[in-house]
């Protein structure tokens, strides 16, 4: 009997049905493997499908805020603008929308902007919306009283230059009234001028005793009498009245005594003889004086002229001859 033959015949099975487990080992091992390593491949790609979600979440709300930034900016940037002297508490406001504008704008700046950081963006541009509303309604609020007050502005304008013209007509209203009355003044003065009439001058010789006669010869004169009426007047009142006479002697020369007034054609003139007379309005005032000069009188004629209100209301001659042997 052989018995190694015997034994390696029992082996070989053996061994084959270890290979056969090995094998399976093996190919359940390779199995598991690829199978985790498609897990794995699986997972990772849903990670990074995830995260590209995520970043594209996150761009998506940036360009979102990006607008709606770039829509409150230009609306703020319009208001700034067309209001550019913004003064006082408005001035103030405009400080603020720029300084949102500018932190908002740094944020959008940042390539790698945390979404915290966007979502403070976010409320800031939502505070940015809120102030440029409230400035651009307190500026709809002031244009509206500006226009109120430009219309009130206008209206006062108007009236002004309607109480200018109003002015302007009663001054020239005035000024015509002024003018008629000075004009009608004038007619009054000239018309309250008296008018002296009946004038009579005559030249008397006074004896010793006092007693008068009258004289045609210069050298037996002794005094002059002047003596006229006053007409009636129903325009001049009532009260004193200044009556001047100028005696002009034959040598052209008029007799005074330095006193002098103011006539309306003759410029001043002096006087020989200022007389006041107490007129009654509307009655004839009968008026008489007399006049001596120091000297001798003169041959020749004697002019007198009366004045009153600056006009010459009468005047008359009185001729003085020589005398004869016994004149």
């Amino acid at each position: 009997m052989s018995y190694p033959q015997a034994t390696s015949s029992s082996n070989q099975p053996q061994q084959k049905d270890n290979r056969k487990v090995i094998y399976g080992v093996l190919i359940a091992a390779l199995i598991g493997t690829w199978g985790y390593i498609i897990y794995d491949k699986s997972r990772t790609h849903e990670t990074v499908t995830m995260l590209e979600n995520k970043i594209g979440n996150v761009d998506s709300a940036r360009n979102a805020i990006q607008q709606e930034f770039v829509i409150v900016s230009a609306k703020a940037d319009s208001i700034t603008q067309s209001n550019i002297q913004l003064q006082g508490a408005l001035a103030d406001r405009g400080t603020e929308i720029q300084k949102l504008k500018s932190n908002i704008a740094g944020i959008l700046k940042k390539k790698n902007a945390s979404e915290s950081e966007l979502a403070q963006a976010k409320q800031m541009i939502g505070e940015l919306n809120g102030k440029v509303d409230g400035l651009f309604a307190e500026i709809e609020k002031l244009k509206g009283e500006n226009q109120v007050l430009t219309a009130s502005n206008q209206q006062l304008t108007t009236e002004k230059t309607q109480l200018t013209t109003d002015k302007q007509n009663l001054e020239e209203n005035l000024n015509t009234t002024k003018t008629e009355k000075k004009q009608l003044e004038e007619k009054v003065d000239v018309a309250s001028t008296l008018h002296a009439s009946n004038i009579g001058i005559a030249a008397l010789k006074v004896n010793s005793s006092g007693k008068e006669k009258e004289t045609s010869t210069a050298k037996r004169a002794d005094v002059m009498r002047i003596s006229f009426n006053l007409d009636q007047n129903r325009v001049t009142p009532s009260g004193s009245k200044d009556i001047f006479v100028v005696v002009t002697a034959p040598d052209g020369k008029v007799i005074s005594e330095g006193g002098s007034f103011q006539t309306r054609e003759e410029g001043s003139k002096s006087f020989t003889s200022k007389v006041t007379v107490n007129y009654e309005q509307g009655r004839n005032i009968p008026v008489s004086f007399d006049w001596r000069q120091n000297d001798k009188y003169l041959i020749g004629d004697y002019k007198i002229e009366i004045y009153n209100n600056g006009f010459k209301i009468g005047e008359g001659v009185k001729t003085l001859k020589k005398g004869g042997l016994f004149g």
